[in-house]
């Protein structure tokens, strides 16, 4: 059982240094064998998607435990690795960093022909790739631009989604990890886990199960027509103003607002410390023609919607805040990166230590690194990382 949670590490601008990443590339082909030959090539599409694992991994590969750059540099050490050996292994690696994840669709497709795939399979394969970067832009809005993103596939069917946005203001990394095989709902709970340096106060996320029914209403908005919704966006707008003058009432002496503001009649619900007040709902063209768009397409899904194109952060928020303020849909404002780490803390906080589950981790890499063909030196420096971070991990806990 994969545990949904995160890892801590920071944003780093530094680069990796070609000794090092050889030296990776090296060390990974000799793990992949090991690991794709005892477990087979599902099982190590399934681990990828644990960010315990994927971050132990790094580490036995040499690079820095908490440092942002472990996700670019393994994926392309590992993408480096199995070059030319893709039907070998059974596993392609898609994707990466920067202008190089554009260029994932192509790479699945010409991997599909090259390894005659079933059309609809490397399809659906494409499919997935772009929705989970999708989710991840739109749907989770914790203020993380995604600037890497990596698909990994094998032959059976497999796929294992790891792709990373980046916070410049609070210097910090978050890393999205998914799993074929834990994905009942591409736009519902869709993560095997989020790695982060840390949790914030409110995120509009539109992913999560409690927002099953904003995402119902947005559908629906959408085959109500594009003059029903545009008269609800009118109001929006002027709600938002509302709001924004209220964010600026110069408060009294006694604690109290100097001046009250007439609302929206809302029952039961409170929305001066709305999100609402930071938006600028002023007018939009290229807003507007989305939104037109969709009325004319009526999507059948939530799901279908989002696929649309066009469609991104600023529409689906747009369409979620008419669903609250004027249909009381509620979405949840909570950071889907919830753990101090994926196997738990040691004050028990949020969860006892799942000491199965991470010695499992450990010893899984540790026979790994037994089992290949390198230097015996090697394979032990190898092994002082591994308990180097566990003992690092220890102390985070």
């Amino acid at each position: 059982m994969i545990q949904r949670g995160i890892a801590s590490f920071g944003l780093d601008y530094g680069k990796c240094p070609p000794w090092l990443f050889e030296r990776m590339v090296k060390l990974g082909r000799e793990m992949m064998y090991v690991l794709v030959a005892e477990y087979g090539p599902d099982e190590f599409i399934k681990r990828i998607a644990d960010p315990a694992w994927f971050q132990s991994l790094g580490t036995v590969l040499a690079f820095d435990w908490n440092a942002s750059g472990l996700t670019t540099i393994l994926t392309a050490a590992l993408k480096e690795a199995i070059r030319g050996h893709e039907a070998d292994f059974g596993i392609v690696i898609a994707g990466g960093k920067g202008k190089t994840s554009l260029k994932t669709p192509d790479e699945i497709q010409a991997w599909g022909e090259r390894l005659a795939l079933p059309v609809k399979q490397t399809h659906n394969l494409i499919y997935n790739s772009k929705m989970s970067a999708k989710v991840d832009s739109a749907l989770v809005q914790d203020g993380f631009q995604l600037y890497h993103h990596a698909f990994f596939f094998s032959r059976g069917g497999a796929w294992a989604v790891v792709q990373q946005g980046m916070n410049a203001e609070k210097q910090s990394a978050r890393r999205y990890h998914w799993y074929s095989e834990d994905v009942n709902d591409l736009v519902s709970d869709p993560h095997s886990g989020i790695s982060s340096p840390v949790t914030l106060k409110t995120v509009l996320d539109l992913s999560a199960a409690k927002s099953d029914k904003t995402r119902e209403i947005s559908t629906e908005l959408t085959h109500a027509g594009y003059a029903t919704l545009m008269k609800d966006i009118t109001l929006l707008r002027k709600y938002s103003s509302r709001l924004s003058q209220m964010a600026k009432i110069q408060i009294g002496g006694d604690g109290r607002a100097s001046q009250q503001l007439t609302l929206l009649n809302l029952e039961s619900i409170e929305f001066t410390t709305h999100p609402v007040v930071f938006e600028d709902f002023g007018r939009s063209k290229y807003l507007e023609k989305i939104l037109a768009k969709v009325t004319d397409e009526k999507p059948q899904s939530y799901e279908k919607l989002l696929a649309t194109e066009g469609v991104g952060a600023k529409t689906v928020r747009a369409l979620a805040l008419v669903g609250e303020i004027i249909y009381g849909a509620t979405p949840s404002y909570e950071d889907p990166a919830r753990y101090s780490f994926a196997h738990g803390g040691k004050d028990a906080t949020p969860y006892p230590v799942d000491r199965k589950t991470y010695d499992e981790t450990i010893a899984m890499l540790g026979r790994a690194v037994r089992k290949t063909r390198l230097p015996l030196a090697d394979k032990q420096k190898a092994l002082n990382r591994l308990n180097d971070a566990s003992a690092n991990t220890n102390t985070l806990l």
